[in-house]
């Protein structure tokens, strides 16, 4: 799976849906290797023509995830319209589950939200075993952040790849995820 941000001006430009389909193509990857990330911003201007782009690119089989959910316009009602897959809990909120009540309670919230939709959640910003086990506790199993890696560079990035170490108990790795729902 690769995961690009896409901009809420990029979401709006013309011939959005062309463009990817030909880099699609011209590098031999199928629709459903890509997740684009939009931030709650691309709900402020031009709703209707962003939701149509995006189903059209979600018709050829390309992912939609809402990066940094929460931090933004958190309109509840425009997550059943938009055509997504996965909900990206913005690191603000993990960061506040070592020790903030309140902060838990908005994780629980979030995480029972995006289960009735049928959305996977994504937690960013997992920096230790706590936040991660409280996380596992509450069924968000996929996660990322400077426990899992830090920052690399590509020499480094390949090297991490050839001694990948396994994931946490219960975390769940991205070649094991369910196919995209429809």
């Amino acid at each position: 799976m690769l995961a690009i941000n896409l901009s809420p001006r990029e979401l709006r430009q013309a011939g959005l849906v062309e463009r990817v389909s030909a880099c699609l193509a011209r590098h031999g990857l199928p629709a459903t290797a890509l997740e684009l990330e939009i931030t709650e911003g691309v709900l402020l201007e031009e709703v209707e023509q962003c939701i149509a782009t995006m189903q059209t690119l979600k018709a050829l089989g390309v992912r939609f995830a809402i990066d940094d959910f929460g931090t933004g316009y958190s309109s509840l009602t425009y997550l059943k319209r938009l055509p997504l897959d996965r909900l990206k809990l913005d690191r603000s909120f993990v960061g506040d589950l070592d020790g903030e009540a309140s902060g838990l309670v908005l994780v629980e919230s979030i995480l029972v939200i995006a289960r009735k939709l049928g959305l996977e959640c994504i937690a960013e910003g997992v920096e230790n075993q706590a936040q991660l086990d409280c996380l596992l506790r509450h069924g968000c199993t996929l996660g990322q952040g400077y426990y899992f890696a830090r920052p690399m560079d590509e020499a480094a990035f390949e090297a991490w790849l050839d001694v990948q170490r396994p994931a946490p108990a219960g975390v769940r790795l991205a070649q094991d995820l369910p196919p995209a729902r429809g």
